[in-house]
């Protein structure tokens, strides 16, 4: 199975970031599984690589070649795919994986979760989205979400279509045993 891996580039973030991300990596290739990701040698991303490659993992990296600078790209990849832009990393991305993997980032992971979200809710895909909620991470994001939810400005399945961990095992025997349905176009419209 391709497992995309979502995380933040920076060098700069605490140690323990770097750590759960390595163990991920490891437990995803451990199980036999591909992690896909967006090819940075640094910070969540690098951590996850490196993690996969110490199990002798599979590894597509995807980056655009504007990346190739100062070794910000993993070189070790078992595959590496340079689309010309940014937005056609995140359609391979999308496109190449069966599951997704929320793990600690910034502005771009942000965005990554939001447009994999929204297309699920949209009954775009139907693949499992797991958060990696290390050392609380995400907690404000995930209140936030319930905040929009309890203000119905979407509904409260919604809150459904992800699943929050804190443990990489977790992350990967959910994604290894998920068969939910998938949503029919207007299941979670709110309308009245």
């Amino acid at each position: 199975m391709n497992i995309c891996v979502y995380g933040a580039s920076s060098a700069k973030i605490e140690k323990i970031y770097i750590e759960t991300a390595f163990n991920l990596g490891k437990v995803i290739a451990k199980k036999g599984h591909r992690v896909v990701y967006g090819g940075g040698a640094q910070g969540v991303m690098g951590a996850v690589a490196r993690g996969a490659y110490e199990e002798k993992g599979e590894i597509i990296g995807i980056a655009p070649s504007f990346f190739k600078v100062d070794g910000s790209l993993f070189d070790k990849c078992t595959q590496f795919i340079y689309p010309d832009t940014m937005r056609e990393r995140k359609k391979l991305l999308e496109d190449m994986s069966d599951a997704f993997i929320i793990a600690p980032g910034g502005i771009g992971t942000y965005d990554e979760f939001f447009e994999i979200l929204t297309l699920k809710q949209l009954s775009r895909h139907n693949k499992p989205i797991a958060i990696f909620n290390v050392n609380h991470y995400y907690d404000d994001i995930i209140h936030m979400l319930e905040n929009t939810a309890k203000n119905h400005f979407m509904t409260e399945k919604s809150l459904s279509l992800f699943k929050v961990f804190d443990e990489a095992e977790k992350i990967v025997e959910y994604i290894e045993n998920y068969d939910e349905a998938p949503l029919r176009i207007g299941e979670l419209k709110n309308i009245k």
